[in-house]
């Protein structure tokens, strides 16, 4: 069992503040980034794209030196905050394809990649899983000329049964899924049973637990907040062995989002959502 990190969790630290939540404790950016994962003793990190200072050669080859220097299994996350819209966004295509290069860089085997977003969950999913299927034909096949694989994360937009309609829209081996649990859960799925479903189909995850908001609005997709992995609500360990039990050898990677008032920063959460992953790692040995 790979534990790894996304660099999500940190995003309120890489400047990407959120209007109810005060200032983060401190900046990052992503050389900090890898090396707090390094210090955390991780397996390997997930890398958001919207949080890379540059792409050019020389600055992706320090970010590599640190990769490999923590022996960390890199994973590329292109399509923060809403991909390709729905399918309404080509030019977000040719952005996803800019990334192939980041990948061989990084030596990343796979790209987490985003077709749509909470903002167009409300609106009819028939158009948009037609347009996503045809537009992720070309990268997928360029994915598998270069052997890299793309993972089309459950990003709170579509159910289970709707990515995996996408997944046979693409018809490709290297076109495959990342799976959120929490937002399985926020879209109305059985985090456990949709893991099961698609699990021959996940390349990539985000293990990411919940916990509803007293007060809150269940209309909001925030109403389902994050906490640190082992305080919330979706069952990690029954998650964790059906994908293992199918033979997914990838990454678990925490991911926080939008933070329980609870829990007052993203670092001590990550700690202990490490912590849980080990704990959980080592009693399954």
């Amino acid at each position: 069992m790979k534990i790894g990190i996304d660099s999500y969790c940190y995003h309120r630290y890489f400047g990407e503040d959120s209007a109810d939540q005060n200032n983060p404790a401190g900046r990052m950016d992503t050389g900090s980034f890898l090396r707090r994962a390094i210090e955390l003793g991780v397996d390997g990190v997930s890398l958001e794209t919207c949080y890379f200072e540059s792409l050019d050669e020389s600055y992706l080859k320090r970010l590599k030196e640190i990769i490999d220097r923590g022996n960390l299994e890199p994973v590329v996350a292109w399509g923060h905050p809403r991909g390709l819209e729905g399918g309404r966004n080509p030019a977000a295509l040719e952005d996803l394809k800019v990334h192939f290069r980041t990948c061989r860089i990084l030596g990343a085997g796979i790209m987490r990649v985003v077709g749509s977003s909470h903002a167009y969950r409300h609106e009819p999913h028939g158009p948009q899983i037609e347009k996503l299927a045809r537009m992720f034909r070309e990268p997928a096949g360029m994915a598998e000329d270069q052997g890299i694989r793309l993972a089309l994360e459950n990003h709170l937009d579509f159910t289970a049964d709707e990515v995996l309609e996408i997944l046979e829209g693409v018809s490709s081996d290297s076109f495959g899924m990342t799976f959120d649990t929490g937002n399985a859960l926020r879209i109305g799925d059985d985090p456990v049973s949709a893991a099961r479903k698609c699990a021959q189909r996940i390349f990539a995850t985000h293990i990411k637990d919940v916990a509803p908001l007293y007060g809150g609005d269940p209309r909001d997709w925030c109403f389902f907040a994050s906490v640190p992995v082992g305080r919330g609500i979706i069952d990690i360990p029954k998650v964790v062995r059906t994908l293992k039990g199918a033979g997914y050898d990838g990454l678990f990677a925490i991911e926080l989002d939008c933070l329980h008032p609870d829990y007052k920063e993203e670092d001590p959460s990550v700690a202990e959502s490490v912590t849980y992953l080990r704990k959980l790692r080592d009693s399954s040995a």
